[in-house]
């Protein structure tokens, strides 16, 4: 009953119920709320916790709503927030792949790299610059809470921190993306729990086989992860034993 009153004063009852009929027939009745509701409920939530806003150069402007960070306006813009993608890999060299939930609001059911979210401007340690510590220290929470990975085993000096990125995707005209990513990659092995409202499958697949095993993928694969595989992924992959090489920390790139 407290989240359902929090909604009422912060998402139009409108939309939710929109957001409601999205869902499979049989998961929601009158009287019982079922997993699928709740985890969409959750979803809906999360939505209301506040990004940090930056301009092309990464500075920080304030801060807006998830929600508000991924409208698509009349106009076709989306506000510019800063993010950060992880991609994981174990002992083998095998990268982690995830199947993001249906319940998620954008880029529901699409395949991606281990965990991609937002520093939160809400948490001050996540607002942390310096070497890019408040970011690390979202990614350790997010890998904690998709995936279930102890936060002693995924700790914030754990990271490479290779580059940023800044892309743009409308998604489905509705609910997009605009973001400077920060490209973070861990080599570790680590023990995993998915959380079911998050995440929908996750698999390790190799080097070797990568571009078999995209292929065969029955799902859509992220923006943000499709651009970095197209553009970098493999060469980065090729050479995990010295990533320092490869770091790009002063400039922003556009592909």
């Amino acid at each position: 009953m407290a989240l359902l009153t929090r909604f009422r004063s912060s998402i139009p009852w409108s939309e939710l119920r929109q957001q409601f009929r999205r869902l499979p027939g049989r998961c929601y009745n009158s009287t019982v709320a079922t997993a699928e509701a709740a985890a969409k409920l959750q979803e809906l939530a999360m939505m209301e916790e506040n990004c940090i806003l930056v301009n092309e150069r990464d500075e920080p402007l304030g801060n807006a709503s998830k929600r508000d960070c991924h409208r698509v306006d009349s106009n076709g813009d989306i506000r510019l927030h800063r993010a950060f993608s992880v991609f994981l890999f174990n002992s083998k060299g095998e990268m982690l792949l995830q199947r993001r939930s249906t319940h998620k609001i954008t880029f529901p059911d699409c395949y991606t790299n281990a965990c991609c979210s937002h520093p939160l401007h809400d948490i001050e340690g996540e607002r942390e610059e310096l070497n890019a510590l408040g970011i690390r220290r979202a990614a350790q929470r997010r890998l904690n809470y998709e995936l279930g990975i102890p936060l002693n085993q995924v700790r914030p000096e754990n990271f490479h921190f290779l580059t940023r990125i800044h892309y743009l995707d409308r998604g489905d005209g509705i609910w997009g993306e605009h973001e400077v990513d920060y490209i973070l990659f861990l080599q570790k092995d680590v023990d995993l729990k998915p959380n079911e409202s998050e995440v929908r499958e996750v698999r390790y697949i190799s080097r070797d086989q990568l571009d078999q095993q995209i292929g065969d993928l029955r799902a859509p694969l992220t923006p943000w992860f499709r651009l970095i595989l197209a553009h970098r992924l493999k060469l980065w992959w090729d050479n995990l034993h010295r990533l320092k090489k490869f770091e790009n920390l002063s400039t922003i790139e556009r592909f």
